[in-house]
C-alpha cells in the first residue's frame, strides 16, 4: 500500500499528460464521429520535434508550439487523404501513422530514441514538467507536475470551450452530429473535418511533447497504442461522469479525469504484481468493459423499466376492475 501511495503522484501526473492527448481523441471520436488512428504516430511526432528543438537550445515555448504545429500537419495529411482522395478516415489515419514512423526517425536523426540530457544537459532544469520535479524536498510545489499540467489542461479546456462556442467550432460540432444537415446549412463539411483532424492531432502532439519532457526523452514507439489509451480515457470519463458533467467544458474535463483514473488503475494493478508485458491486454479489457457498460445498462435498464411500467399498469387495471378485467 505504501508503494502504491508513493507512486500515486507520478500516476496522476502521467494521467494528466495523457489526458491532453485524450482530449484530442475526444474531438475526432465524439465530436466529429471519426475514428482517427493518426494519433499513434503524431504523439511520437510531438515528442520528436520537441526533443530535437529544445535540446538544441530553442526556447521551450517555441519548441512546444513547433510540436503542436507538427501534429496539426499530420492531421492535415490525414484530412486531405480522407476528403480529397476519398480514402475512408480510418484507412487515411493508418496510412499517415505508417508514414510518420519514418518521419519521426528522420526527425530524431535516424535514432530509435533521443534523450534531452544527451542533446543538452544544461537545459534540464528549464523543463516545464519533469519526473524529477516530483521530489518536493528538492523542488518547490509550484514546479510539481500535477500542478503545472493541471493548469496547462485547464487553459486548453478554456480555449477549446471558447473555440467550440464560435461559428467555426459550432460548424465542427454540426458536421459530426449530422453531415447532411450541416451541408444543407451551407457548411463545408470537408473543411471542418480537416480542421478537426488538425486540431485533434495538434493536441496529441502537444501531449507527446509534454511526456517527452516528463520522461526526459523520446522513443520511436512511445505512441504505439496511444489511441487505445485515449479511447479508454474518453469512455471511462463518459461512463462515470456523463450524468454529472453536462456542460461542454466539463465533458472535456471528464476526459482528463478518465485518463487520470486509468493510470491510477494501471498503477494499482502493477503494484499487485502484474507483469508489465500484459499492460496492453489489460488496457484492451478495460476499454472493452467500459464500452460495453452503456449498452448493457441501456438494454437491461430499459427492459427492467418497461417490465416495471407494465406491472404498475396491470395493478392499476386490477384495482379499477376489481380483478375481473371488466370496468
Amino acid at each position: 500500500m505504501a508503494n502504491f501511495l508513493n507512486a500515486l503522484p507520478g500516476a496522476v501526473s502521467q494521467g494528466l499528460i495523457w489526458g491532453i492527448m485524450a482530449i484530442g481523441v475526444y474531438i475526432t471520436y465524439k465530436i466529429l464521429d471519426i475514428a482517427d488512428l493518426t494519433v499513434d504516430g503524431s504523439f511520437c511526432t510531438g515528442g520528436a520535434v520537441f526533443v530535437m528543438l529544445f535540446g538544441s537550445g530553442v526556447n521551450l515555448w517555441v519548441a512546444l508550439l513547433a510540436a503542436f504545429l507538427a501534429g496539426m500537419l499530420a492531421g492535415l495529411v490525414t484530412g486531405l487523404l480522407h476528403t480529397l482522395c476519398g480514402i475512408p478516415a480510418i484507412l487515411a489515419g493508418i496510412l499517415t501513422q505508417l508514414g510518420l514512423y519514418s518521419v519521426n526517425l528522420a526527425i530524431m536523426d535516424m535514432k530509435a530514441s533521443q534523450s534531452i540530457a544527451v542533446t543538452n544537459q544544461k537545459v534540464l532544469n528549464d523543463l516545464l514538467v519533469s519526473l524529477r520535479f516530483l521530489n518536493m524536498e528538492k523542488y518547490p510545489f509550484i514546479r510539481h507536475p500535477i500542478l503545472v499540467v493541471g493548469v496547462f489542461t485547464a487553459a486548453i479546456i478554456a480555449v477549446l470551450y471558447w473555440f467550440f462556442g464560435r461559428e467555426l467550432g459550432a460548424a465542427l460540432r454540426a458536421t459530426g452530429s449530422n453531415q447532411n444537415m450541416a451541408r444543407a446549412q451551407g457548411i463545408n463539411t470537408n473543411m471542418t473535418k480537416v480542421i478537426g483532424l488538425m486540431l485533434s492531432n495538434g493536441l496529441v502532439a502537444l501531449s507527446g511533447a509534454l511526456l517527452c519532457q516528463y520522461s526526459g526523452g523520446n522513443e520511436i514507439n512511445v505512441g504505439r497504442g496511444a489511441i487505445v489509451i485515449g479511447l479508454a480515457a474518453v469512455i471511462i470519463g463518459e461512463v462515470l461522469l456523463d450524468k454529472v458533467f453536462r456542460n461542454f467544458a466539463l465533458k472535456l474535463l471528464s476526459v482528463s479525469i478518465g485518463a487520470v483514473l486509468y493510470y491510477i488503475v494501471i498503477q494499482a494493478v502493477l503494484q499487485m504484481g502484474l507483469n508489465p508485458n500484459y499492460l496492453k491486454l489489460l488496457t484492451a479489457v478495460v476499454v472493452a468493459l467500459f464500452l460495453s457498460i452503456p449498452y448493457w445498462k441501456g438494454k437491461y435498464f430499459r427492459g427492467y423499466k418497461k417490465m416495471r411500467t407494465v406491472g404498475v399498469n396491470m395493478v392499476k387495471i386490477d384495482a379499477e376492475t376489481g380483478g375481473d378485467g371488466h370496468a
